[in-house]
This record gives C-alpha cells, structure tokens and sequence, in this order.
C-alpha cells in the first residue's frame, strides 16, 4: 500500500487494497474453491480491491487447524500455558496496531466508510483492548487453584478456570478491527482458539490483524481469519460439532438463526443484537448540552451502531425550544468524505444499507411523520451512499420508524408529559439493549434509568 496527498484532505490510502488470503494455520491459504468478493469504497462507489471468499469447505480447514493448536502437545503449546505466556502475545498485537495506527486507520476509513478521526480513535481502543486482556491473563495465574472450603477435611477442593475450546466468532462491519478485538481478545487469553469471520463488507483491517498475528509468531492455528460471505462462510460455524461456543454481534435475524443451529449441537452463544434505544430529556437539562449528547447519540459512525439512542423522548415543556436547536446543530454536522478534514459524517457501509435507509425514511412519510431535517443525500455529493442526518418528528408509537432499528443516521421523537408516560414509551419495543436519561435531578436519573432498558 501507498499514500497520497490531496488539497483539503488528510492523506489517503491508494485506491487499490493489498492482496491477501485466508489466515489459516498462521499462514496465507487461498480459497479452496478460488472465490473472492469485490471490496467497494462506500465514498465513492468504486471497486479497490478483493478479499477472499471461504466457503465451508475453507472453515472446515480451519476448524481442524484451530482444534490442533488446542489439542497440541496435550494442550502445552496454548491452552495450558500460563496466563503470562498468553499475555505476551496479546502485548505484542497492541504494540503492532499502535505501530501500524495510521495505515490501519486509513485502511478502515476507505473500507467502512467512518471518518478518518474515528478511525483513528477506534485503533487506540483496539491496542487498549488487547492490552486490557492481557492484563486479565497474567492476573489468571494468581487465581488458578483457589482453595474452596469443605465441611469434611477429608476432600480437597480447589478451582481451576479452563479455556472452553474451540470458538467461532462473527464480527459486524460497523466497528470492523475493534469488534474483532473484542472478541479475539478475551478468547485468547482465556487460552481458547479461534476462528474469526468479519462482515464481507469490512474485512480489510482484520486481514491485516492477521498479518500481525503472523509477524510477532502467534502459533499457528490459534487464531484463523476466514472471509466472505455469511451463509458460505459464517454459517458452518454454530453447527460444527468440532466449534464448542459462537460468539456474534450482528442482527437479530442471524443471531436466531445462529441460536437455532447452536441449539441442533447443544452449543453456547453468545449473542449482541439490534437495538433501538430511548433516550429521555427532562425540562430540567441545559437544552445545549442535552441536545449535543442527542446528536452525538444517534449519528455517531454514521449512524450505524446497535446502541445508538435513536428513539428521542423529550418532555413537551421544552420540546419546541430543544427540538429547533437539535435540528440546527445535525444541519452543521459536516458530512463528506470520510478523508476531508472535519469529517463528522461519512457515507452508510453499502448500497443495500443505503438504499434500506432511505426506504425507512420513505415509509416515515407514507405513515404521516415530518421529516424536520435531512432524509436525502446531500446536494453537494452525487457519488457514495451518503444520507443526510436525519429527525423525524410527527411520530406516533405505531410507526415502523419508531419501532424498528433503521442502523443509520436517523432519529425519531417523540414528546410526553410526565414522567409515568416517559417511562411507558421508553419501554414499549421488543429491544432492550441500551438507554439513556438526560435530567439534572439525580434522583430522577437513577429511578427512571432503573426501570427502562
């Protein structure tokens, strides 16, 4: 990879990607079946590289490497090893992000579509998240073997904390490096193996991961990296008898479908799904501030996070002052090119989430909303699936906009009257993933946050 300068713009990466194949084993392994997806730069729309594309014929091989390097040397080689001999590892992948910071960065910003300063940001939490776990296995060694007591001096008892196997972990294309960290981080140094499958539509920085796993000498098959597609390439994971746990975060629709198949083989998941958060303004809050953690809420990543407070709840004695303002600011969020300098809002990952977005907008409309800012692409860029900040007023509780996640930059509110009727709204969705209460009475805080999501 190069790098050039452009007027107005950090600089950015080529438009051509490296070359890369599957991780498997700790080393590169093409797909058994030749496949590979074209990776679109969501800016622009154009085509800047390929990754390969496993199928279950590739995961098969990958299982078996990771099922190897867990059973190797009885274990001696990764899963019996101490939590200090992990950690090294784990210390060694945060000084190579941190080394690497501003390619990666780059490269996820060219990929996802996020701006480049979030990007930025997301690498440091990436190096901090391998840090924090290796912290976790080298304070395992002092916990293994902790005397339990026994009311007859004739039993010993002691507690050993084991690595639970072979693991399958699915990551989401919003946080592509991070949610990967998250998930391959806890799971290594617990002294599991793995087998990591990132979104097809943001894989390029978990290549990459693997690439470092290569060059600091993880050992092979503790960690394999297969990309491509979900139903070829994601899909044998939660039913392959030889995978002991899947994690995913993802939608609601594949992680029931993920649950169903784990089910067939009597396996754990773990799973974080959609979501569609209240967040609830009291008359009692400065209207700037509330309004600036209301926009930072919802069009954070370009809209595209599972926690994003996208259901706003303002009561109706400041509704109209906070409202106008809140509308005001999401007018100057500057929305460009995820490299232009100021950037706070790039293009959505896809043209399939663009277009889904817009539709969500649409059927907003049809159903009676107002759409008080936003709702198109910006005139000012004809290319890349760019949506504009969107609110969305006029809303009943009924409406699809209100009710299911949209996973852009859209938000929807709603007003009430007391704190009861707060409450109610809040609480009437099927989601329950996160919440937030803006009030400067912490009484209030605490009892409202106590009984939503």
């Amino acid at each position: 990879m190069h790098s050039a300068s452009i007027p107005g713009a950090w600089t950015v990466m080529a438009s051509k990607v490296s070359v890369r194949q599957l991780f498997i084993d700790g080393e590169w392994s093409s797909p058994v079946k030749g496949k590979r997806l074209p990776v679109t730069n969501p800016a622009t729309e154009e085509t800047i590289g390929e990754i390969p594309a496993a199928t279950a014929e590739d995961v098969e091989v990958a299982v078996k490497a990771a099922r190897v390097a867990f059973t190797r040397n009885r274990g001696k080689d990764w899963p019996r090893t101490s939590g200090a001999f992990r950690a090294k590892y784990l210390r060694a992948i945060a000084s190579k992000v941190i080394e690497r910071k501003s390619e990666l960065a780059e490269l996820e910003a060219l990929d996802s579509g996020k701006p480049l300063d979030e990007t930025s940001w997301d690498m440091d939490d990436v190096a901090g998240c391998f840090e924090f776990y290796a912290d976790l296995a080298d304070a395992l060694d002092g916990e293994q073997h902790a005397s339990v007591s026994l009311p007859m001096e004739t039993f010993k008892s002691h507690v050993l904390k084991e690595p639970l196997g072979v693991v399958g972990l699915i990551t989401p294309w919003n946080y592509p490096l991070l949610m990967a960290a998250w998930k391959v981080a806890p799971a290594l140094a617990a002294g599991c193996t793995a087998i990591l499958k990132p979104s097809e539509l943001a894989s390029l920085t978990c290549l990459e991961l693997a690439s470092i796993c290569k060059e600091i000498g993880l050992p092979p098959g503790v960690l394999n990296i297969v990309t491509g597609l979900g139903p070829e390439a994601g899909a044998p994971l939660p039913s392959h008898p030889d995978v002991d746990k899947v994690a995913f975060t993802g939608s609601t629709v594949t992680g029931r479908a993920i649950m169903t198949a784990a089910a067939q083989v009597i396996k754990p998941v773990s799973l974080e799904l959609g979501g569609k958060s209240p967040i609830l303004v009291f008359e009692d809050v400065d209207i700037e501030k509330a309004a600036e953690w209301a926009m930072f809420g919802c069009f954070w990543t370009n809209g595209q996070i599972c926690s994003a407070t996208s259901r706003l709840l303002v009561q109706e004695s400041i509704a109209d002052e906070f409202i106008g303002k809140l509308v005001n600011w999401t007018k100057s969020i500057q929305i460009s090119d995820p490299f232009e300098k100021g950037c706070r809002l790039g293009p959505v990952v896809s043209e399939s989430q663009y277009k889904k977005i817009l539709n969500c907008i649409s059927l907003a409309k049809e159903e009676g909303a107002t759409i008080l800012c936003g709702g198109q692409r910006p005139k000012h860029l004809k290319k890349g699936y760019f949506i504009e900040p969107t609110i969305v007023g006029n809303v009943n509780p009924s409406m699809q906009i209100w009710r299911e996640e949209v996973f852009g930059p859209v938000l929807s509110v709603m007003t009430f009257k007391t704190e009861e009727e707060a409450i109610d709204l809040a609480n009437d969705s099927h989601y329950a993933l996160a919440g937030a209460v803006l009030s400067n009475d912490a009484d209030l805080r605490n009892r409202v946050s106590e009984v939503i999501p």
